[in-house]
């Protein structure tokens, strides 16, 4: 099946082609992938601006702009740490957008000894061509060191607050430190001061923007129709794990997974202890689940409420149940390669970024 596609001018680094749309038979019927733009390199979220416009980063440090046929890079960003699986990271249009101009932004930002993940505010010009005010609203605490396990997934949660989760950054103790926010999802308010309901601002040592701890890797991250919060997280070996967060609460890691070492020795302690969270879901082998996006059933009745995160590692999109929370369907396509975020559009549509292919897709109904 062709079908004319949305046609957006190109960036230098940008490569456009007449790419067919791509059919693909589902549990809701016969869905259509198009690709809207293509040549991205190492594309990591992408955000919907309310009047029309289309932000999608990349690693690298460069943020796009997309709206009706044109595009630009958006000057006005800091020096970030493109390094391993650090750089500029998520973006987080809040719901007042529309009169603040205010974006958010994770990313791996230089420190003395390595780098850790800061999120940044900064305001979009009415052309959307600059970014300025920049100010780093949190920042890891420094010590940490090498390329990996950022996390970095932003949202917004109903109370207005700002949750993002950090990855371990590949110190396994630290999962399990109240003094460091390594392993954690944070939570702090839009100026990056602390709530007031956070649940170890009184405890001595504690990082007070901890909300919860014990995660190895979250890359994903939404709040469904009830206000709860859901993350999902690689493993190591096996282990991968969609969580619903939980205030104060311990994940476990590196105590208890359901996962292996790379080198096939057993993780901690085995899979459960006493006052240690159990997944709602755990993947095994693992999927490198990246992304997470809760359908509000707009275009697909049948999937109201089911969640879909992409997989880093097998190439698929994969369906949760919404009452069991169990994997229960996959779409594949060739331009489904390590798949790095997917969102709802505004109009119902599932937008997904396609790390490998370096493009960026919209799949609606057939």
């Amino acid at each position: 099946m062709h079908r004319r596609r949305l046609i957006l001018s190109s960036l230098a680094a940008l490569t456009l082609s007449a790419l067919p749309a791509r059919a693909l038979s589902t549990s809701a019927g016969e869905v259509v992938v198009d690709t809207v733009v293509t040549g991205l390199r190492d594309p990591w979220a992408l955000g919907f601006l309310p009047e029309g416009g289309l932000l999608v980063t990349e690693k690298s440090g460069r943020l796009l702009y997309f709206r009706a046929g044109q595009s630009h890079a958006v000057a006005g960003l800091p020096r970030v740490a493109a390094r391993g699986q650090g750089g500029l990271l998520d973006v987080l249009v809040p719901r007042d957008f529309a009169r603040t101009r205010d974006l958010y932004f994770t990313y791996a930002k230089p420190q003395a000894e390595g780098a850790g993940t800061a999120i940044g505010r900064a305001r979009l010009s009415e052309d959307a061509r600059r970014l300025w005010d920049w100010r780093d609203v949190f920042e890891l605490t420094p010590g940490s060191s090498g390329g990996r396990h950022f996390g970095s997934r932003l949202v917004e949660g109903p109370d207005g607050l700002i949750y993002a989760t950090v990855g371990e950054r590949g110190d396994r103790p630290s999962a399990q430190d109240l003094g460091r926010e390594n392993g954690s999802v944070i939570r702090i308010a839009r100026d990056g001061s602390i709530p007031a309901g956070n649940p170890f601002t009184k405890v001595a040592g504690a990082q007070p923007a901890i909300y919860s701890y014990g995660h190895r890797n979250p890359q994903g991250a939404a709040f469904d129709a009830a206000g709860e919060l859901w993350v999902v997280e690689h493993g190591a070996r096996g282990g991968d794990e969609l969580n619903q967060i939980k205030r104060g609460a311990n994940y476990g890691w590196p105590i208890i997974s359901y996962g292996r070492h790379y080198s096939g020795a057993r993780i901690g302690e085995g899979s459960a202890k006493p006052g240690m969270e159990q997944p709602a879901h755990y993947w095994d082998p693992s999927i490198a689940p990246s992304g997470l996006m809760i359908y509000s059933g707009r275009l697909w009745p049948q999937w109201r409420g089911a969640f879909f995160t992409g997989s880093l590692k097998f190439d698929y999109l994969a369906r949760l149940d919404a009452t069991t929370k169990r994997e229960v369907e996959r779409l594949e396509a060739p331009e489904f390669r390590r798949l790095r975020d997917v969102r709802e559009g505004p109009d119902g549509a599932i937008w997904i970024l396609s790390e490998g292919t370096g493009t960026l897709l919209r799949m609606t109904p057939g």
